[in-house]
């Protein structure tokens, strides 16, 4: 385990909006704008394991951040407002000094009026929540084993901008920013030998330090208000033709993101189109009335039609077989009706359950024979779906097939009726329209044309 030192002062980190907020193409003229108090409005105190502590959650020297953010910004002139007190008595020291320094001299020297700004800088950190999501996982077999934990908070910041002239609050914008902290331990809790006890832990906890989350959300709220400034035309660019700028079409393309966004930062857009085609292949494992069932493997078609995100409709066809080692060997072709849904919608990667009503019948070797009996059955199942890209999918899953009869097998023994298992692994093609899944933000809308 390395040894903490002592380490030495160092400049202030950057947070990764930094460099956007300094890459802004330049302004016309630079807007002098005062901050008077921009500070914590949660009254949240720090979380613990045991409650809260008298700790704020958050730094109370956000106007001074602000600030900062504001010089860094190349956008405005910052006068101070937050200590104008101080400010104003130093004035007064200076004046009564050279007029008692220039009393001889024949007349005082004046001081240069101070700046007035034609915009004030309002509001503050309006909401920080704790445990916005939890989790771990451990694993721990005989004596050893490890664990892992993490936890999301959230800071909210709100921006507005109020003209000093007539009151009118020119523009309000808001950002967040997710705060991680997370813990490992590893551990080994064994008798090595009679008597003789080991026992050894290690581990880590990381937290994400409160006032980089802030600063960051705080650059982040100054480059909106410069962006949508000049989409308001409450100011103006050096050079018109820096409207297609990459930092600004970047934040045109955040911004129409937004209604597609869930509060964990998770895109909404449903990857997946109306219309899917299935190709797998189809296991199934004979359970009945014979012993020693065998896995026997055929082929499956069907199409999904999704009315939402979540929720679709499955039609599939498939021939395979049902067999055991010795006794019983039967082809068999079925149609299954079902219903699915997805857990993970949105995601790349998404576990899904279905359940359905369907049909099965026997076949005569590989050909499908109609003139045998059709049994009625249900089905029950659980299944993952990876998408390659928004067109293809792989899907593999299982499900339970219960048979509304115990003579399928030509067999009726004991109380139970036929079923089996059914298990696949296949790809999913998707065309058509996409589904959906929020609405899109219009930015020919009146008062937002970009």
């Amino acid at each position: 385990m390395q040894t903490p030192r002592s380490s030495k002062a160092r400049l202030g980190e950057v947070t990764s909006t930094t460099e956007d907020l300094k890459n802004l193409p330049p302004p016309k003229e630079k807007v002098v704008v005062a901050v008077y108090k921009f500070r914590d409005q949660t009254g949240q105190y720090k979380p613990t394991e045991n409650g809260s502590s008298w700790s704020t959650a958050v730094t109370q020297g956000a106007t001074t951040i602000l600030i900062k953010a504001l010089e860094e910004s190349n956008w405005f002139i910052p006068i101070e407002r937050e200590n104008v007190g101080n400010l104003l008595n130093e004035r007064k020291i200076i004046r009564s000094s050279r007029a008692q320094y220039n009393a001889g001299a024949g007349g005082e020297q004046l001081l240069p009026a101070l700046l007035y700004a034609g915009v004030i800088l309002e509001g503050g950190i309006i909401s920080y929540d704790a445990n916005i999501i939890t989790g771990g996982a451990g694993l721990r077999y005989f004596g050893a084993g490890g664990s892992g934990q993490y936890r999301q908070d959230r800071v909210t910041v709100y921006l507005r901008a109020v003209s000093t002239s007539n009151g009118k609050v020119l523009k309000t914008v808001y950002t967040s920013k997710t705060i991680l902290s997370q813990s490992v331990d590893v551990g080994l809790f064994r008798f090595v030998k009679f008597s003789r006890l080991l026992e050894a832990e290690t581990g880590f906890t990381y937290n994400e330090p409160s006032e980089m989350a802030v600063t960051e959300a705080i650059e982040k709220a100054v480059q909106s208000l410069i962006i949508e400034g000049v989409f308001d035309n409450l100011w103006e660019l050096e050079e018109p033709r820096m409207l297609v700028d990459q930092s600004i079409l970047d934040y045109k393309k955040e911004k129409e993101l937004i209604p597609q966004t869930d509060i964990f930062g998770k895109r909404l857009d449903n990857r997946r189109s109306k219309i899917a085609l299935n190709l797998s292949s189809s296991s199934l494992q004979y359970k009945g009335d014979y012993p020693e069932p065998v896995l026997r493997t055929g082929a499956e078609i069907g199409l999904t039609y999704s009315q939402s995100p979540s929720f679709g409709f499955n039609l599939n066809f498939g021939m395979s077989q049902l067999a055991t080692k010795q006794f019983y060997t039967s082809d068999v072709s079925y149609l299954d009706i079902s219903g699915s849904y997805l857990l993970l919608p949105f995601d790349m990667f998404t576990p899904y359950f279905s359940a359905g009503l369907g049909l099965i019948t026997a076949n005569e070797g590989s050909r499908l024979d109609f003139s045998n009996k059709i049994y009625p059955k249900t089905q029950v199942g659980f299944g993952l779906e990876y998408l390659i890209n928004n067109r293809i999918g792989i899907k593999a899953g299982v499900d339970y097939n219960y048979i509304f009869s115990d003579d399928f097998d030509e067999v009726a023994q004991g109380k139970y009726n036929d079923f089996f298992w059914r298990g696949n692994v296949g790809l999913s093609f998707y065309f058509g329209k996409k589904l959906e899944s929020s609405r899109k933000f219009n930015f020919n809308e009146k008062g937002n044309d970009f």
